[in-house]
């Protein structure tokens, strides 16, 4: 028997057994060898899961590959912290949805994709950064401008006219593909953190860079 169809038999085997649950359990052959990979809840499924892998007609051996993951025990394995991370970033409010991806590795999460606003960005490494079991967030998500570099301009001016702890004459503001520049004088430190808030705010900046300089 070919080893793709002596595979489907033995997934159906799985599947038909009502003593195991198949869901989180993966299949490979190879010349007639099965090996037998992912988790059960339980040491008895897991040999239940090599018995009837072994009964399937064709099959001539089993490599026996499942991890046995006790319900009470944390939920830290690769898979789980992902679709932990998954579940997370689409309940967030922050977060555009479908525009994310999450790959983990060895507790290590690495987000990618593309959103329109660098709060975005921050918001899905935040969200995910606090769960069980996450050694690291890299994140690889980019800010795709969504404005031209005028437009950028003109809505940081304007945000720092309106602010009426900042004296808006003495900041001068370059936009380059979502790249901003502040440069000018500020009359306290405060004063330079509101127009970096400011520049950050609008939509398409992917990084600022602050010049400014204390009176």
């Amino acid at each position: 028997m070919p080893d793709f169809d002596l595979r489907q038999d033995v997934l159906d085997e799985l599947d038909f057994d009502p003593s195991i649950n198949a869901a989180q359990i993966g299949v490979a052959v190879e010349k007639g060898i099965v090996t037998l990979s992912g988790h059960v809840s339980s040491y008895a499924e897991k040999i239940a899961a090599e018995r009837i892998a072994l009964r399937v007609r064709g099959v001539r051996g089993v490599a026996q590959e499942i991890e046995v993951r006790y319900p009470d025990e944390k939920k830290d394995a690769d898979d789980e912290i992902a679709q932990r991370a998954a579940k997370i970033l689409e309940w967030d409010s922050g977060v555009p949805l479908n525009k994310i991806k999450v790959k983990v590795e060895r507790g290590y999460i690495t987000l990618s994709g593309a959103v329109d606003w660098q709060f975005q960005r921050k918001a899905a490494e935040t969200a995910v950064h606090k769960l069980s079991g996450v050694r690291g967030v890299i994140n690889t998500i980019v800010v795709h401008p969504s404005v031209d570099a005028f437009d950028i301009k003109r809505r940081i001016e304007n945000a720092l006219k309106r602010n009426a702890e900042l004296e808006a004459d003495e900041i001068r503001v370059t936009a380059s593909d979502g790249r901003v520049t502040l440069e000018g004088k500020v009359h306290a430190w405060s004063e330079r953190e509101i127009a970096q808030q400011a520049a950050w705010a609008a939509p398409g900046v992917v990084s600022v860079d602050d010049r400014l300089t204390l009176a």
